[in-house]
Order: C-alpha cells, then sequence, then structure tokens
C-alpha cells in the first residue's frame, strides 16, 4: 500500500510516472484523510507530505490531518515539474497559480497538479 512518505520521496526525486501511480493507489486505500498519521520523516519530505494530505483533502471535501497546520514551509521554493525550470512561462503559472496548500509552503505546480487523483 501507497504511503504518504513514498508519494512525497518520488516528488523530491522528480520521478512523476511513479508519483502517478502512488497518488492514485494512495487514494484508492487512504479515504479519510484526517486519519493519515504524520510521517516519522524531517523535511522536505515532511513538508512535501503535509501540503498534499492538504492539496488531496481539499479537493475531496475533507478535513486535512491536524497535524498539518504545524508544518511550515520548505526553506527554498521548489518546482515540482521539472520542465518549470527552463520554460519561463511555466514556471510562471506555477509560481503564481499553484494550488493553497502547496504554494503556501513553497511548493510549486499547476494548478490542475494531481488533478487525475
Amino acid at each position: 500500500m501507497a504511503t504518504i512518505e513514498q508519494i512525497s520521496a518520488a516528488i523530491l526525486r522528480d520521478d512523476s510516472l511513479l508519483t502517478r501511480a502512488l497518488v492514485q493507489e494512495f487514494l484508492r486505500n487512504q479515504p479519510v484523510l484526517a486519519d493519515i498519521p504524520r510521517p516519522e520523516t524531517d523535511n522536505p519530505t515532511l513538508v512535501v507530505a503535509a501540503a498534499l494530505l492538504e492539496l488531496f483533502a481539499l479537493r475531496t471535501q475533507q478535513s486535512a490531518p491536524t497535524w498539518t497546520r504545524q508544518v511550515g514551509p520548505m526553506e527554498q521554493p521548489r518546482y515540482l515539474l521539472k520542465s518549470a525550470i527552463h520554460m519561463r512561462r511555466l514556471r510562471d503559472l506555477c509560481r503564481d497559480a499553484a494550488p493553497e496548500p502547496l504554494r503556501r509552503r513553497h511548493l510549486y505546480a499547476p494548478p490542475d497538479y494531481l488533478a487525475f487523483a
């Protein structure tokens, strides 16, 4: 079963195919997001995990786990699409229109990031 830690690690490794597969499996097997325990990991994996759980909760009209509110932003801004580093318009879109749970933690992605899930 996919975990939020595995998803976060895949994102931080820029492995988009694995990320998508893990997210689909995770959401299929973890329907109550508020019950997801805090990962026993440090930044940046913890920051990504908190942002993702808040994003998934927002999109599925659920509550996020309460521990996510205690997790701050990334020390350095990070774009979640590799191509945003080289494509100015995509980078601008990611920075300006990233979903709020990501943007608040200095994570930048298009507004429909992982929306298939």
